[in-house]
């Protein structure tokens, strides 16, 4: 698919470049890029991950530039910042809408990448790549999330670590490191405040190579099937540009209206209170983006037990290439996995729900008297567990099951190919024009 490239050096400048660094060559191939003339609106979502972590790195850094990464000045310096900083209040709400707005993109991505297997053969190193961009933006984001120094970021510091200190033999040792003693205070902000600037440009990095890595067997399709020729392509400029271009338009008329008309809310309350390390918060809750897998831990009664758990899920992910067994990529063709797929974006709607949620709150409130294995299955502890469950059946039993026993329809030959076998016969009860006579 990269091809050889077409460009030709027009100026004595430009030769002069491209026999040094051919920047200007590697530009004119992306835009000539042949790409697959049957992507949907779904594949647009790769330039909007870009325009967001552009977003972010450049809000980031210019708040860094007014922030003060101690345990006496983190919260002030960031009313500061809102208050007498020129726009930083738009600012500081750009970076933080931003981060849900980038989660919300990559989860749309990912799901778009298990519909239509984008994960499989000769895709899988470019899946892994992502997969690797998503856990690091995970622990991007927790580490912004403490920044503020605000109740629920010191409290969620203080549960995350323990989380990391569950782990044996080397857990104790990378708790103290990251905390920077015997508990939360001022030496983890300035930790956590090193790595959330240095972590963004390791995504960038990551980012170039899964761009990279994309380049080498092309884009995927929603057909599933391999590119047979010129005529299954098209140029991505003007083609795709302009069609990425108008999605992330859109994108941010969504973005708009959260940064100017409700900014607070996708944020936690309790941290517009600072950081009180006798005040614990009454839900000790990480952002929306994180719930589905806080539900899985906290499933789990056990610590040790709950943090495997958090740490397959995250591994699930990784190992879907490797898991799934359908010679066919695309669930367009494959009704039964297209079925279990809905139901694990339910799945993890729920676990977000739930993770929401107190563990000892009733899904339906008032309702006390039915009980089952001697436990209130009432809780979001149980419902937790369920959708815990099927989340792990879903990736380690179903996708490598299924790939094997299901009968997937026909698949087109190519992109170019007829949807139809033969004419689109009249309407019923039309008739055909009669035809001209010369």
């Amino acid at each position: 698919m990269s091809g050889h490239s077409t460009y030709e050096p027009k100026t004595a400048v430009e030769r002069w470049i491209d026999t040094r660094l051919p920047i200007i060559r590697f530009g004119v191939d992306l835009m000539d890029f042949p790409t697959p003339k049957n992507l949907n609106y779904w594949w647009t979502f790769g330039g909007i991950l870009a325009f967001c972590l552009v977003t972010q790195i450049v809000t980031g850094v210019i708040l860094a530039m007014h922030f003060d990464p101690s345990g006496t000045g983190a919260f002030s310096s960031l009313q500061g910042i809102m208050r007498n900083v020129d726009y930083g209040w738009l600012i500081r709400y750009i970076h933080t809408t931003g981060a849900s707005m980038f989660f919300v993109a990559v989860y749309i991505h990912i799901f778009r990448g298990i519909y239509y297997g984008s994960y499989k053969a000769p895709r899988e190193l470019l899946w892994l790549i992502g997969a690797a961009i998503y856990l690091v933006m995970m622990a991007t984001a927790f580490f912004g999330y403490v920044l503020p120094w605000g109740n629920m970021s010191f409290w969620g510091a203080k549960v995350i670590t323990s989380i990391v200190g569950a782990v044996p033999v080397i857990g104790p040792s990378i708790t103290t490191w990251l905390v920077g003693g015997f508990t939360v205070d001022a030496p983890t902000l300035n930790r956590f405040f090193s790595l959330h600037y240095l972590f963004p440009f390791i995504i960038a990095a990551l980012v170039g190579l899964h761009i990279w890595a994309l380049h080498v067997p092309g884009n995927s399709n929603p057909l599933g099937v391999d590119v047979k020729s010129k005529s299954d392509t098209v140029p991505f400029h003007p083609y795709y540009t302009v069609k990425d271009g108008f999605a992330i338009a859109l994108f941010m008329i969504l973005f708009a209206v959260f940064v100017f008309y409700m900014p607070n809310a996708l944020l936690d309350t309790d941290n517009n209170i600072p950081a009180n390390p006798l005040q614990t918060p009454a839900h000790i809750v990480p952002e929306w983006y994180l719930l589905p897998y806080y539900a899985i831990l906290r499933a789990i009664p056990d610590k040790l037990s709950g943090v495997i758990a958090l740490a397959g899920a995250i591994a699930c992910i990784f190992a879907l290439p490797f898991l799934d067994t359908s010679r066919v990529r695309s669930m367009r063709y494959r009704p039964q996995a297209k079925l279990y797929f809905f139901i694990f974006v339910v799945d993890c709607l729920v676990l977000g729900f739930c993770g929401a949620h107190e563990p000892n709150e009733q899904v339906i409130p008032g309702l006390t008297t039915f009980n089952l294995l001697d436990s209130d299955l009432n809780t979001y502890v149980w419902l937790s567990r369920i959708a815990a469950a099927y989340y792990f059946v879903y990736f380690l039993v179903i996708t490598p099951i299924l790939g094997l026993r299901e009968t997937p329809l026909p698949v087109p030959e190519s992109i170019s190919s007829p949807v139809l076998s033969h004419p689109a016969a009249p309407p019923a009860g039309a008739t055909a024009s009669p035809e001209k006579k010369g």
